[in-house]
């Protein structure tokens, strides 16, 4: 039976509109990519002087083919099509083949972390870039910003504002971001166009013998490493997969073919600057240099620097939002702690975590004021999405394989993306030593945390025993007459126990011992109905369905949730539509109330019993195995509660702490007393 929820639609229909809205929310990083790509290409090879005509067009064959590649072919034209119901990115990947090999969780944690990590640079990258172009530049005859300091002062102030208004949703700022966004593709692709006009022979950088031939020129002198630099014109691609539930597959077909031509123009045209300036003396020893902004007319340089702190500003919040996103969803697929979540706007989807913001916000600052400039935040950035995309790779391999059956093209995409990707991550592992080091280290922690919870969910499913679950069949005559004895007290009118998950069909009707001695022994709870409800995750985003079996009875529920990964799981709301429709269904007797403020209410009163566990001494477990499980239960006291999590916060709930046993028992104790015969 299917639970009323709010529709979500799926099936997004290519319009204008929906082309507005996936400029906004989509390309936010690739777009402004063009800031700093050939900044650090030209940093890296020794400045403007140290550049030939080779050089620049190898370097700009280089970027249109990665672009071409990397983005239009591999997650354009290929990722996008292994949705799940509309949704993508590494983990709607990952619950589409999570059953076929239990190893495949190995590369979906360490895609997600690494994403997470690289995703906490681009705002510090890309508003630092932006406010960099105001450096020394006039406005209305007064230097507004005249060294890194005011930079960086200016740069920490912006990303605190953003970070700030998360709390308060952004749907209403969100509705600008489509034509702002509009506006800055036609002007950075109309600013390209106009350079490249100027010398038309830059064109032969589409032949990629040139992309080709400066990998292995003298003229590099960085070689393979200048793929480190040329990596982040494409850094956005796995942000666009991942925000394809956000506006639908046909809005990105519809949206990437202008996207991407104003890109390669603007690259176009930075490259014809390069060309006609480089042998100018004036241009060679300037600090600071970006091409990005020396191609723009005088006139137009300071809209230019606006409009582009204003882009840096709608990509820093479409990596904020799809943290968010990916942080939730890690939480659903049980491989992130819980933490609170928030939706603070009428948007659908729109999520606000408030730890996640903070700790956004923390690292975003600390980035800025470690590095100090951009040009040595681009040394470090791009390191960790290398790995994100080849563990995408990995998966795609096994979605195109296993389950589509397509294995000429799984082969093709592993070996072909996977080689290009692994020299990727060689050229960008050079970063380590010049920064890298950060999003390695954050990575490493996102990593640690997931691999924890994931480990420590798996030793407890493989060392809880059967004998720890008992079936409800074998109860409902004590339950029946703890139900009907007048000599203990009544309870609640419904008693609701949170229950494990049943996955398999001979645990049906199965709970935890521990709920019904909680009911039965620790203190007799009576009440007129018991309600055992399990929380299952599916691997659809959306589901909202339940079954409910009575055992033959009015007194016993055994309830399934079956809620898809991005499904608030609000229990309290769910169990009151469940027993309404019952009650009408003549499943189980109605409840009037004899004092009520509602009018014909036909429902009593709801307790929950929530079991919070405390590792026992005489668990069993190897020594490695009992510390996750430990440092688990410690990371616990830093997340969200359980009434919280399952929307209990402002219902009757309790506590019971009960103790976590796990491993195979020793039949007797150990501990034998002897009596004391006192003489």
């Amino acid at each position: 039976m299917k639970l009323m929820a709010d529709k979500h639609s799926t099936g997004h229909k290519l319009s204008v509109a929906g082309i507005l809205i996936t400029m906004g929310v989509v390309y936010g990083d690739i777009g402004t990519s063009p800031l700093y790509v050939m900044k650090s290409i030209v940093a890296g090879n020794g400045g403007l002087a140290n550049i030939s005509r080779d050089f620049i067009v190898g370097s700009i064959s280089l970027v249109f083919w990665t672009l071409m590649l990397m983005t239009t072919i591999k997650y354009v034209m290929i990722a996008l099509r292994a949705d799940n119901n509309g949704e993508g990115g590494i983990f709607a990947l990952y619950t589409l083949i999570r059953k076929q090999a239990k190893w495949l969780v190995i590369p979906a944690i360490i895609g997600g972390a690494t994403l997470l990590a690289d995703g906490m640079l681009t705002p510090a990258v890309t508003v630092t870039t932006a406010i960099e172009g105001l450096k020394g530049l006039p406005i209305n005859g007064n230097v507004l910003i005249n060294n890194q300091k005011q930079v960086i002062l200016l740069t920490v102030s912006i990303l605190s504002v953003l970070f700030f208004i998360q709390k308060f949703g952004t749907d209403l700022i969100g509705k600008s971001f489509g034509p702002i966004m509009l506006l800055w593709f036609t002007f950075i692709g109309g600013v390209g166009l106009v350079n490249l006009l100027g010398d038309l022979t830059m064109l032969k950088a589409l032949n990629p013998y040139y992309a080709i031939e400066l990998l292995f020129s003298p003229e590099n002198k960085v070689g393979i490493l200048i793929l480190g630099s040329v990596f982040l014109a494409t850094t956005g691609a796995e942000a666009l997969y991942s925000d394809m539930g956000h506006v639908g597959r046909l809005n990105i077909y519809g949206s990437w073919p202008y996207i991407a031509l104003c890109l390669v123009l603007n690259y176009f045209g930075q490259g014809v600057w390069l060309l006609q300036h480089k042998d100018i003396a004036a241009y060679q020893h300037v600090a600071d240099f970006n091409p990005f902004f020396e191609v723009m007319p005088e006139q137009l340089k300071v809209p230019a620097i606006l409009l582009a702190t204003v882009a840096a500003i709608i990509a820093s919040q479409a990596l904020i939002s799809g943290s968010y996103t990916l942080v939730s969803e890690a939480i659903k697929l049980r491989l992130l702690p819980r933490i609170k979540i928030d939706y603070p706007a009428k948007l659908k989807g729109q999520l606000y975590i408030p730890i996640v913001n903070w700790i956004l916000w923390a690292v975003c600052l600390m980035v800025v004021f470690y590095f100090k400039n951009s040009t040595h935040m681009e040394a470090a950035y791009g390191l960790a999405i290398t790995v994100t995309m080849l563990m995408t790779t990995i998966l795609l391999f096994h979605y195109l394989g296993r389950r589509e059956k397509k294995w000429l093209l799984a082969y093709a995409v592993l070996i072909f993306f996977g080689a290009i990707e692994v020299i990727f991550f060689i050229s960008s592992a050079a970063k380590f030593m010049h920064g890298g080091y950060v999003t390695v280290l954050i990575a490493a922690i996102i990593l640690s945390v997931m691999f924890v919870w994931y480990r420590s969910n798996t030793i407890k499913e493989s060392n809880t025993f059967r004998a720890s679950t008992v079936s409800l069949l074998a109860f409902k005559q004590q339950l029946h007459d703890l139900r009907d004895d007048q000599s203990v007290s009544v309870y609640t009118t419904n008693l609701v126990y949170l229950s494990k998950p049943q996955t398999e069909p001979n645990e049906k009707n199965r709970v935890k011992k521990n709920i019904l001695y909680s009911i039965l022994d620790k203190r007799p709870k009576r009440a007129q109905v018991y309600w055992f409800v399990a929380v299952n995750v599916t691997d659809e985003p959306y589901t909202a369905e339940y079954t409910a079996d009575t055992l033959g009875t009015d007194y016993i529920v055994n309830v399934q949730l079956y809620l898809g990964f991005k499904m608030e799981q609000k229990v309290n709301i769910f169990i009151r539509q469940i027993i309404q429709e019952m009650i009408r269904r003549d499943e189980l007797p109605a409840q009037p109330q004899r004092y009520t403020t509602i009018p014909n209410r036909n429902v009593g009163d709801f307790s929950f019993v929530i079991m919070q566990e405390d590792l026992s001494p005489a668990t069993q477990i190897r020594a490695m195995d009992k510390v996750i499980v430990q440092i688990r239960l410690w990371l616990e006291k830093f997340t969200d509660t359980p009434a919280s999590w399952f929307g209990l916060d402002y219902s009757d709930v309790f506590v019971e702490q009960i103790p976590l046993v796990l491993g195979r028992q020793q039949a007797v104790s150990k501990y034998h007393l002897k009596r004391r015969i006192e003489k």
